[in-house]
């Protein structure tokens, strides 16, 4: 169910979803879609969403760097996450998906069949006895 006001999405209510309930990854595009959908604008053009998915990439390698690295953040600088930061990038990465027509469960199944099969034999297995 869409709950809109003037026109803009306030709240999505995906059917079978509750709050302890994890959203599949055609929920989610779904969901990215509807908001999307609101705007004249659309989508980006592919070139603009990779843009925007380097822009990205480049935050929260930032963030990863304040973190990890060692490069500590400057007293003036905003408080981000790395999980903020990686949320950005599954929803540009729907949103390019979703402007190309593409189903990113289908694209995991075939990317993890692909080094299910490529490199079965690439990695030492942890012992499972």
């Amino acid at each position: 169910m869409i709950t809109r006001k003037s026109n803009i999405v306030t709240s999505i209510s995906l059917k079978g979803i509750g709050s302890n309930m994890e959203k599949s990854l055609a929920e989610m595009q779904r969901e990215v879609d509807l908001y999307i959908s609101q705007f004249k604008e659309g989508y980006f053009s592919p070139l603009s969403m990779l843009a925007r998915m380097s822009e990205e990439v480049g935050e929260l390698a930032r963030e990863v760097n304040h973190q990890f690295g060692e490069k500590p953040k400057k007293p003036s600088e905003e408080d981000n996450s790395i999980e903020l930061e990686l949320g950005d990038i599954m929803f540009i990465t729907m949103c390019f998906a979703n402007s190309l027509g593409i189903d990113l469960s289908k694209a995991h199944d075939s990317v993890m069949h692909k080094f299910n099969t490529r490199d079965a034999n690439r990695w030492t297995l942890k012992n499972t006895d």
